[in-house]
């Protein structure tokens, strides 16, 4: 994945110090407002120049003559004698350049991405890079004016943020009311729900792992620079199962294949440790499921490992799929996986036992509870399920989107 910042609009973000300088600016003449403006760059350290530059509207170069006159005796410093009448001094560039801010404006403005002509679509919006097409333009300035003026404009460095969820199904809400509705009933009748997914697969070794955890200073942990599979210890692919009621996650580590055969003994693995214990009256286990993956509504093999846990366990399994374009609203998401990613941050995930004992260790204020087991069969991928034995499931399509939610019965 890319990794890249553009220019956006944001407002002041030092508003202490524009604060300040406001109290004190109407009474302060030419000389004073750089020496004060000197001293608070001074107190910020580095980049304080530039910071006190932009909210107080000092330029850069007064800013430096003033911090030249601080480390300076009081006896060589001159003292206050004329003082420039208002407007004075060298004018900015677009007093006289009308057309700066306009054509600038014009450069990083979002629609030229789709303008065939534009030089800058296919190329890297920085402020030198935007100073130099201005420059090709007939406009005399800099990066540094460049970046002043997009502060001046309202604009910021900032990143993409991930809001757009593709096409949206008509019976999307609909759906989502049907699973609630379900879920509420089932859990009435004192039958288990759960929660079932894939987590993102995570390569075995000490490589890095995002995010930040409290070290010595200057001693952070060493990983690999180069993210290759080490093929002794291959990749781990953690599938969870998430009870909505009890708040109580189960999750096998499997070492080969993500497939639906994997996806089902894990809940089979799950019954056998934690939901026969809890829910031993029950008279049906319902299922709440992302759309695609090894999970999918459409998986033939999916339906034909339920009909052989069904009839292990005696009772119907009713599945409820979220909609397409949802998976992130999946309960297990935000309520067990978003947990693990947090109790393991910033640690190398440098074996299977590792990740075992990371992920059965997470916990949150709520009292979330989490087993893990490592999985070691093997699950073939591309195992081919025939017409006649799908005929062979016992499969209920329910009365609304009968593709979306089934029971499996056993027999």
């Amino acid at each position: 994945m890319g990794i890249g910042r553009v220019w956006r609009m944001e407002g002041n973000d030092d508003a202490l110090i524009a604060k300040r300088f406001g109290y004190v600016s109407k009474f302060l003449d030419e000389r004073m407002r750089r020496l004060v403006a000197a001293s608070e760059a001074k107190a910020a350290g580095y980049g304080g120049v530039s910071m006190v530059a932009r909210v107080t509207g000092v330029s850069r170069r007064a800013i430096h003559i003033g911090l030249h006159e601080l480390t300076r005796p009081p006896a060589a410093t001159p003292r206050a004698g004329r003082i420039r009448k208002s407007g004075g001094g060298r004018k900015k560039t677009v007093s006289y350049d009308l057309t700066l801010k306009r054509d600038l404006e014009a450069l990083v403005e979002p629609t030229t991405r789709g303008d065939p002509m534009s030089q800058l679509r296919w190329t890297c919006k920085s402020v030198r890079r935007l100073a130099q097409e201005l420059q090709a333009q007939g406009h005399k300035t800099s990066h540094r004016m460049v970046a002043e003026l997009l502060k001046e404009l309202g604009y910021s460095l900032q990143s993409n943020v991930k809001r757009l969820e593709g096409g949206k199904h008509p019976d999307r809400n609909a759906q989502f009311e049907y699973i609630n509705q379900q879920v509420c009933e089932q859990q009435a009748q004192g039958n288990p729900v759960i929660s079932v997914d894939t987590k993102k697969k995570e390569l075995v070794g000490d490589f890095k792992n995002n995010g930040r955890e409290w070290q010595l200073k200057g001693e952070p942990v060493p990983v690999r620079v180069h993210d290759f599979v080490i093929p002794e210890l291959g990749k781990a692919n953690p599938y969870g199962v998430y009870d909505l009621q009890h708040n109580e996650g189960w999750v096998s580590v499997g070492t080969d294949h993500d497939t639906a055969a994997f996806a089902v003994q894990t809940i089979r693995r799950w019954w056998q440790s934690m939901g026969k214990a809890i829910y031993p009256e029950a008279k049906q286990l319902m299922i709440t499921a992302d759309g695609g993956g090894s999970n999918g509504s459409r998986v033939r093999l999916w339906k034909t490992e339920l009909q052989g846990l069904a009839n292990e366990l005696a009772i119907p399994i009713q599945v409820s799929h979220l909609p397409p374009g949802t998976s992130k609203w999946n309960k297990i998401e935000h309520r067990l996986f978003a947990f693990i990613t947090q109790n393991w941050r910033a640690k190398p995930l440098i074996s299977h036992e590792v990740i075992v004992n990371l992920i059965a260790s997470t916990t949150n204020s709520k009292g979330l509870r989490v087993q893990c087991e490592l999985d070691t069969n093997s699950y073939p991928p591309g195992t081919k399920v025939s017409p006649e034995e799908m005929a062979k499931v016992s499969l209920i399509p329910h009365h609304f989107h009968g593709e979306w939610n089934y029971t499996i019965k056993p027999y």
